[in-house]
């Protein structure tokens, strides 16, 4: 068996995708007499700084030998985006099968999803595991390629995308698909397919808004009912397809960690109280804090999780929380959180039980009075809120959610589920 990883062909501003570059090396591994096991779209740490949208890298699992993959891979790069300075592509054969590579590798590739890796460590560690190795430029797309040769070895939970790509005549120019198909297609599969569609604004999250050579792709726990889904969409036509096994949709790159360990760059699971309110801030964003007793931690719900917001905004202070996302500048961007325990009284000033009225203070620690009908009270009283939130996980809607963090739809979560669709 040989694996070849692939990762940073494209460009922000001229388009292209390292999908594409995976499915045209496919296609010419079959053409010249291999067989491809399968297809890998690997979603790496999404707080890197030079990622393009997703941050993704491409493996291809193949029985052709290594040097002949070698030099078909070479070809492939020629479509690399290497105009741009910014796009600096690199690749990595392996003489092996995809569960034997080097642990090494393979703690790699975990920790790409989860931390930042470099350009050096990559290029040792290929070396020494004896991988051959191709780059342009900087050669910075070596540890995504590495960490996409040493994923399957990794990670244990799996999802599947189909990709449908777009005549090259095409790219670079408004896409045409009929939104209600794929309304239609995917209210008929949901939910083992998922994040097709943004229920509430409508929009099909599924068509990409960059040059690149995608047309749709379409997301979900079944391989073959992703491409249902796709196959019954109106569209302009399709040149291309191909479905990738991905770790999309299972929150792998998430960290289970106390609140005073969490670092730059990497994203967490962690549990705390509301200590600040919840505060709309200019833009709409909206910030709250967690604390353990000993640290405290600045959450924000931007502006783009839009209806995600009106939850974070219903949160008190004394509610406990699970939280969820990246941190960056000491902020913890919300991707999802957990009400463990809301808050559901508040201390009031009390109410005369004669007029029912509220009564006033009657003086520095001697308790309340009511001034029309004399009646005392020793201090605040408790007094039951109604709360709009529920226990239970909540997260952003499709619209904003990262391609990585886990759809509450999919299960296996630690409490009742509102789900966004």
């Amino acid at each position: 068996m040989t694996v070849v990883g692939l990762d940073d062909t494209d460009s922000r501003e001229t388009g292209m995708c390292t999908t594409y570059a995976a499915a045209r090396l496919a296609e010419r591994i079959r053409d010249a007499g291999g067989a491809v096991e399968r297809l890998l779209l690997v979603r790496l740490n999404p707080a890197v700084e030079h990622k393009t949208r997703g941050n993704a890298a491409l493996a291809v699992h193949t029985d052709l030998d290594a040097d002949r993959v070698l030099d078909l891979t070479r070809e492939t790069m020629a479509l690399a985006q290497t105009d741009d300075p910014e796009t600096n592509p690199g690749a990595v054969v392996a003489d092996c099968a995809p569960e034997n590579v080097p642990p090494q590798v393979a703690d790699f590739a975990l920790a790409a999803v989860r931390s930042i890796q470099d350009r050096v460590t990559a290029t040792t560690l290929s070396d020494f595991a004896g991988f051959a190795r191709l780059e342009r430029g900087n050669g910075r797309g070596l540890v995504g390629a590495l960490a996409a040769v040493g994923a399957w070895a990794a990670l244990d939970e799996w999802t599947y995308e189909h990709i449908a790509y777009r005549e090259q005549s095409r790219w670079g120019t408004d896409r045409e698909v009929t939104p209600e198909s794929v309304r239609a297609a995917a209210d008929a599969h949901y939910p083992t397919v998922w994040d097709t569609v943004d229920c509430d604004s409508g929009y099909p999250v599924c068509v990409p808004r960059t040059p690149c050579p995608i047309l749709y792709g379409i997301r979900g726990d079944d391989p073959e009912a992703c491409r249902t889904v796709a196959d019954a969409i109106e569209s302009e036509p399709v040149a291309a397809s191909a479905t990738f096994h991905t770790n999309q949709g299972t929150d792998v790159h998430l960290q289970d960690a106390a609140l005073g360990s969490v670092s730059e760059d990497s994203a967490y699971r962690v549990t705390g109280a509301v200590v600040d309110a919840p505060e709309t801030r200019e833009g709409g964003h909206v910030f709250l804090a967690v604390g353990d007793g000993e640290t405290t931690l600045r959450c924000a719900a931007f502006e783009p999780t839009k209806r995600f917001r009106d939850r974070v905004r219903a949160l008190r202070v004394g509610d406990r929380l699970t939280v969820c996302g990246e941190v960056s500048d000491g902020t913890l961007k919300l991707e999802k959180f957990a009400v463990r325990d809301l808050r559901t009284t508040e201390r009031v000033t009390p109410t005369c039980p004669d007029c029912d009225r509220s009564m006033s203070s009657a003086g520095r620690n001697q308790g309340y009075r009511c001034r029309d009908c004399g009646t005392s009270a020793d201090g605040k009283v408790e007094r039951r809120v109604d709360r709009e939130l529920e226990r239970g996980w909540y997260e952003v809607p499709p619209v904003a959610r990262r391609h990585i963090a886990k759809p509450l739809v999919r299960g296996g979560f630690d409490g009742p589920t509102h789900p966004e669709r």
